[in-house]
């Protein structure tokens, strides 16, 4: 099941205005710059940001997302129709042969099923070249980022141009294990309406992510620190090897 806030029309329209600093992609950028990329995969695209951050600079970019409502936003901005975009995962993709494939903000956490993630990683090896490269970030459990999603400290207001005030904030429901649960709550004062967004994220450490990746046939070239988020997550760089040789990427089923 996809999140409402993404999923759903009128949360998704309003996605963007409500996290308007986008500082995180800078880093990502760097890494496009970095491998020369001029091919890359967008898995969790959301609302387009990234995508047509690149495309915009002359990177040939597909976009793909299970919601649609997010995929209607980005098709619908300036420069929309320089990205591909694809309704769906990483295991739905066409042939693809991209230098770079990439999972920003918390794409890659948003996939709490075992199976679910080992196909997610499969699918982007797949579409890589080889020596192409996979990047994404996770937060680093030990930090225990939800303890600081409160109503307290998340509530805003935010006035968006064509929509009126909205009131949103987050709060946790249920922490089992590497499972976050929690709801975010968005209240729309031109109609009164309440619309909420039930979301959970996995919190893997380190060395698993490393080994699901190994596990799919990836060489893990490094774990950086985020620029923006220092000492609080994982930024995974991996790579397709060059040759074919090394063993067949593992399915998880003995």
């Amino acid at each position: 099941m996809t999140d409402e806030a993404f999923a759903h029309p009128r949360l998704a329209a309003i996605y963007d205005p409500l996290d308007p600093d986008r500082g995180d992609l800078d880093a990502y950028v760097r890494v496009v710059e970095e491998f020369g990329a001029r091919r890359v995969l967008d898995i969790g695209c959301g609302t387009g940001v990234f995508a047509l951050l690149l495309a915009g600079r002359g990177i040939e970019v597909v976009g793909v997302d299970p919601a649609r409502a997010s995929l209607d936003v980005a098709r619908a901005k300036p420069g929309g129709g320089r990205v591909r975009w694809i309704h769906g995962d990483a295991t739905m993709l066409p042939p693809l042969r991209v230098d770079l494939a990439t999972m920003t903000a918390n794409a890659a956490q948003q996939i709490t099923d075992d199976q679910a993630w080992r196909d997610t990683l499969r699918g982007a090896y797949d579409a890589l070249r080889p020596g192409g490269h996979l990047v994404f970030e996770t937060r680093d459990p030990a930090r225990r980022a939800w303890e600081e999603w409160t109503r307290e400290a998340s509530y805003h207001v935010t006035e968006i141009p064509g929509v009126g005030a909205v009131e949103n904030w987050v709060e946790v429901g249920d922490v089992r294990g590497q499972l976050v649960s929690f709801r975010q709550t968005y209240v729309f004062a031109a109609d009164g309406q309440e619309l909420t967004s039930d979301s959970t994220l996995r919190f893997r450490e380190r060395r698993e992510v490393e080994g699901d990746l190994r596990g799919q046939g990836f060489d893990v070239r490094g774990v950086r620190d985020a620029p923006d988020r220092p000492g609080r997550e994982f930024v995974f760089v991996a790579q397709r090897p060059e040759t074919a040789s090394r063993a067949a990427p593992s399915t998880g089923v003995d």
